[in-house]
C-alpha cells in the first residue's frame, strides 16, 4: 500500500509517499508508485501520535472497568488520532513486581486491543525493581491504592534500589500538601509551592541515583527554570504537559464548573498556563500527555480529580497549531518523536514516532480545514463526557492507521 500527502518529517513538511508492507513502513520518498490513498493539501500526515500518560482503569481486579477498560480506551485513542499509549500503574492490583506486572500484561493481551499499550510499573514504599526493563512511576502524594509516599525521605530510601532506571514522578510534596489540607479550595490545598518543592526533590533524586527521569503533567511556570538548569548540568530529565494545563486556568473557575475542573495537580493561574505554552514551544516541555483520567459524572460530582482527554487529542493539537502558532515540526516533536523515543525501549521489535523505513506503519492524519465541535455523543471513552464539550476546534482527525490498517 502507498499513501500520498504532505508528510511531517523532522526536517520539515514536504509532499511525498509512504509505502507500507504489512505492519511496517518500508519506503518513504517523492514518487514510489501509484498511490492507494491520497490526502489533499488540507491534511498533514504525521507519524502515529502517542500519549505516554493515561489511566485505562483496567486490571485483573476489573473493579474500575465500569468507567473505562483497555478496549474503550483504545477506541477513544484512535478517535483522537493516538496510536500508542502508556498506562499508569495506580490500579487496585498495582503492577509492582514481576508477577503482578506479568499478570496485567496477560490481562491486556486478553482484551485484544489494536493499539500499542505500554505498562508502567509502580514504585511504592518498599518496592524493588522488576527483573526486566520497564518504565516506572513514583507518586509523591496520595493516589489510588497504596502507591504513594507520606514523606520524601521514604521515597529517597526506596529509590536507592532503582539506580539507573526510567522513573516518572508525580511532583507534589506530600508534607506541604498536608500543611495546606484545610485550605478552602482544591487549588489552594495543592498550591504551586508543592509542585516546585517536589520538582527540586525529583531532580535531586534523578542526579543522586542516575535516573532517566520524567516529570509528569507539569503546571507551574516557576519550575521551568529548574528543569532547564538540571539539563544544563547533564541530568536526563524530560517533562510532560497536559491539554487542561494548556487550555484552562483558574480565571475560568466558578461554582458551577469547579467540580469538573478538578485534577491533580490543579489548574493554575493564567500566567502559569501561558508559561506552559511557552515551555512546550521552546522545548522545555517534551510531551503532550493527557493524564486521561476517566471518571463518571457521578464521581466528578463527589469531587474526584481527573479529566478524560483521549477522544479530543487530535482536535486539540489543531488548536495548538492554528490558534497558538505551533509548527508541524514542533507538534511532531512532542506528539510523535518524543513519545516514540520514550516507549521504544519497551515495544521491540516495533518502533514508533517516525515516518521512516523500519518504523511501525501507524500514522495520524489531521485535517486542518475541517472543524469539529465536541459533543458527548461522539465520544468513545466509557465515562461518557469531556471538558471540551461544546468547544469547536479548528481541525480534526482525518484518518488513523494502526499497524498498516486504516482505523478511521
Amino acid at each position: 500500500m502507498i499513501l500520498s500527502g504532505r508528510l511531517v518529517l523532522p526536517d520539515g513538511v514536504r509532499s511525498g509517499q509512504v509505502q507500507i508492507d504489512g505492519d511496517v513502513i518500508t519506503r518513504v520518498g517523492p514518487a514510489l508508485g501509484t498511490p492507494d490513498q491520497i490526502f489533499n493539501d488540507d491534511c498533514l500526515v504525521f507519524a502515529g501520535m502517542g500519549d505516554i500518560h493515561i489511566h485505562a482503569r483496567d486490571d485483573v481486579s476489573e473493579l474500575e472497568t465500569y468507567k473505562e477498560d483497555f478496549k474503550t480506551v483504545s477506541a477513544a485513542a484512535i478517535a483522537g488520532g493516538v496510536v500508542h499509549v502508556a498506562d499508569m500503574p495506580n490500579n487496585r492490583v498495582a503492577p509492582i513486581d514481576d508477577a503482578t506486572y506479568r499478570g496485567k500484561q496477560a490481562h491486556l493481551a486478553r482484551r485484544g486491543v489494536p493499539i500499542q499499550v505500554t505498562l508502567y510499573a509502580g514504585i511504592g514504599p518498599g518496592t524493588k525493581p522488576l527483573s526486566f526493563a520497564v518504565p516506572y512511576k513514583a507518586y509523591m502524594g496520595h493516589s489510588v491504592g497504596d502507591l504513594f509516599f507520606t514523606t520524601l525521605e521514604q521515597l529517597d530510601e526506596t529509590l536507592a534500589a532503582y539506580r539507573g532506571c526510567n522513573v516518572s514522578f508525580h511532583c507534589e510534596d506530600p508534607v506541604l500538601m498536608e500543611q495546606h489540607k484545610s485550605a478552602p479550595t482544591h487549588e489552594k490545598r495543592r498550591p504551586p509551592v508543592c509542585e516546585v518543592s517536589a520538582t527540586r526533590f525529583a531532580l535531586q533524586m534523578i542526579e543522586k541515583y542516575d535516573l532517566t527521569g520524567k516529570l509528569c503533567h507539569y503546571s507551574v511556570g516557576e519550575g521551568l527554570p529548574l528543569i532547564r538548569a538540571a539539563r544544563a548540568i547533564g541530568l536526563r530529565v524530560t517533562c510532560e504537559v497536559t491539554p487542561h494545563h494548556l487550555y484552562f486556568d483558574t480565571a475560568g473557575l466558578n461554582d458551577a464548573n469547579r467540580g469538573w475542573m478538578q485534577m491533580n495537580p490543579p489548574l493554575r493561574s493564567t500566567d502559569d498556563r501561558l508559561a506552559m505554552l511557552a515551555g512546550l514551544r521552546d522545548g522545555t516541555l517534551d510531551y503532550l500527555a493527557t493524564d486521561h483520567a476517566p471518571h463518571t459524572l457521578e464521581e466528578k460530582a463527589r469531587g474526584i480529580s481527573g479529566q478524560p482527554h483521549l477522544d479530543t487529542y487530535g482536535p486539540f493539537v489543531t488548536w495548538l497549531m492554528l490558534e497558538q502558532g505551533f509548527t508541524a515540526e514542533q507538534v511532531d516533536r512532542f506528539c510523535c518523536r518524543n513519545p516514540g523515543d520514550f516507549v521504544n525501549p519497551y515495544t521491540a521489535p516495533k518502533k514508533f514516532g517516525r515516518i521512516e523505513a523500519g518504523y511501525a506503519a501507524s500514522l495520524t492524519v489531521l485535517n486542518l480545514r475541517r472543524q469539529v465541535t465536541i459533543t458527548r455523543e461522539q465520544l468513545h471513552t466509557k465515562c461518557g463526557w469531556s471538558p471540551f464539550e461544546g468547544v469547536t476546534f479548528p481541525g480534526s482527525v482525518e484518518a488513523v492507521y494502526v499497524n498498516g490498517r486504516q482505523q478511521s
